[in-house]
């Protein structure tokens, strides 16, 4: 079925709604209620903005605002809750009151139809727009990248502080910390009996490290999802380490110090960036953007006929003395059957803790402890069943199998839910902390501006250097 609209008043605020929409609730909603007055999409630019709705939540009122410029970001927007509502499966049913035009911003402060606001779009001058959201006494989810530029920490640090000053949540999306593989290396690295204490490492040799693959095509809920052409202008949406590598520096620190405070001025060092663009040819732009042309703001990023997409970073740092080596890396394509990868690696005094992803064709994330001295499986393996045997209360039936001087985890296939279902996990977490704003951990403030530190540091040391040769320095 087509998007129709409903009729506008005098301001660009739609009333009707979507036709062929299914409305009417089915059922009650699960779950304790969270006091959400209502909630609000602000100028949805990514696809995300979508997620955090791909299931009913609750607590939550099914009439919804989105306020946002008219555009084919908010019609792509409507489009994919339009899907939601009408799947054959578990359908949702969102009343969206759309609330369109030029002066949206502005409109969104003045009436404020709602306390719990979602951004996730177009990163030039977002944290100057989450500053004002939390400054007008509202919660807000917001997908990452809070900042792109390391000029913007200090704005950062203002909008978390003027958050708990005025009681409400300011809450980053960092939707890989409901994935279980990393849960489950989290719980390994901080056995001491599996893991022993983790390595220093060196430069060269760094004790922590791991990877990040993209791609450009891509489908969502089975969908082939265009990229508005603004995605490709780093000054908008930021080189891949300020965007995407947000989620490696993020686990890094969650796994190696969980529910600990870090200060990034005395136990975080940057030490080098590097970046390389991913080039594109204007008929795999317009196979990505379904552009005709490369846009006027992307003309001084055309070289040869071809779009330089600075998307591909690497940064070297130390975590508490730890060294951390991350690379992030985008490509036009997935092979056949291929996805998104990520691989982390923790090097520890007893063993090497890793998730990897991709190989031999299997693109679920596995976990893998791998003894540091051959020799030693069996030295290892019941601390390993002990640490397995206590996860049962929480994981039941996650086993342990043998390969070839290392171990790996059989996780049951309940627990792999998949990126997008993670929006769900995460967004039902927020609204805990919104129904008692006073339960948000402490070390979440500190540890978001060590996060965005090493993020933007790296990018900025990366454009201090000549471009790296197109691999991980």
């Amino acid at each position: 079925m087509g998007l129709r609209l409903g009729r506008w008043d005098k301001r660009g605020r739609l009333f009707g709604m979507i036709v062929g929409w299914a409305f009417l609730a089915r059922g009650e909603l699960a779950g304790e209620a969270a006091e959400v007055t209502g909630l609000i999409t602000l100028e949805p630019g990514h696809f995300h903005a979508a997620l955090f709705q791909k299931e009913m939540l609750p607590g939550v009122p099914e009439r919804a605002h989105v306020y946002a410029p008219l555009g084919p970001d908010l019609f792509a927007h409507l489009n994919r809750i339009a899907q939601f509502n009408n799947r054959p499966d578990n359908p949702t049913h969102w009343k969206l009151e759309v609330h369109a035009g030029a002066d949206f911003w502005e409109r969104f402060l003045a009436e404020r139809p709602g306390n719990v606001v979602v951004v996730s779009g177009n990163n030039r001058g977002k944290i100057a727009r989450l500053e004002a959201i939390v400054r007008h006494g509202l919660h807000v989810l917001a997908d990452k990248p809070w900042i792109i530029e390391s000029a913007d920490l200090p704005t950062l640090a203002s909008t978390l502080q003027a958050a708990q000053e005025q009681g409400v949540v300011a809450y980053d999306a960092m939707t890989q910390r409901f994935e279980i593989a990393y849960r489950l290396q989290r719980e390994l690295v901080n056995d001491r009996d599996v893991f022993g204490t983790c390595l220093a490492g060196s430069p060269t040799q760094p004790a922590v490290y791991g990877e990040s693959v993209h791609y450009l095509l891509k489908e969502v809920a089975g969908v082939p999802s265009l990229r508005p052409a603004w995605f490709f202008d780093i000054r908008q949406q930021g080189e891949g380490l300020a965007d995407v590598g947000t989620h490696l520096v993020d686990l890094v620190q969650w796994i190696l110090f969980p529910d600990q405070a870090i200060d990034y001025r005395q136990e975080v060092q940057v030490l080098t960036g590097a970046h390389w663009p991913t080039a594109l040819t204007l008929a795999q732009f317009q196979r990505v953007t379904g552009e005709r042309q490369f846009p006027e703001f992307l003309r001084d990023a055309v070289k040869g006929g071809r779009l330089e997409y600075f998307a591909n970073n690497s940064v070297a740092y130390t975590l508490r003395q730890i060294h951390v080596r991350l690379a992030i890396k985008w490509d036009i394509k997935a092979p056949r059957g291929g996805k998104d990868a990520e691989s982390l690696v923790f090097c520890g005094s007893r063993a090497r803790v890793e998730v990897r992803q991709g190989q031999a064709g299997n693109w679920e994330p596995e976990v893998y402890v791998v003894p540091n001295r051959a020799g030693e499986m069996d030295q290892l393996l019941p601390a390993l069943r002990q640490r397995l045997a206590a996860l049962q209360a929480e994981y039941p039936g996650l086993g342990l199998e043998t390969r070839r001087g290392q171990f790996g985890l059989e996780i049951p296939a309940r627990y792999r839910v998949g990126h997008e279902a993670h929006f769900g996990l995460l967004t039902r977490r927020f609204l805990d902390y919104v129904a008692n704003p006073r339960s948000l951990p402490a070390w979440e403030k500190p540890n978001m501006l060590a996060k965005y530190y090493v993020t933007t540091k790296g990018v900025e040391l990366a454009r201090r250097a000549p471009p790296a040769s197109g691999h991980q320095p």
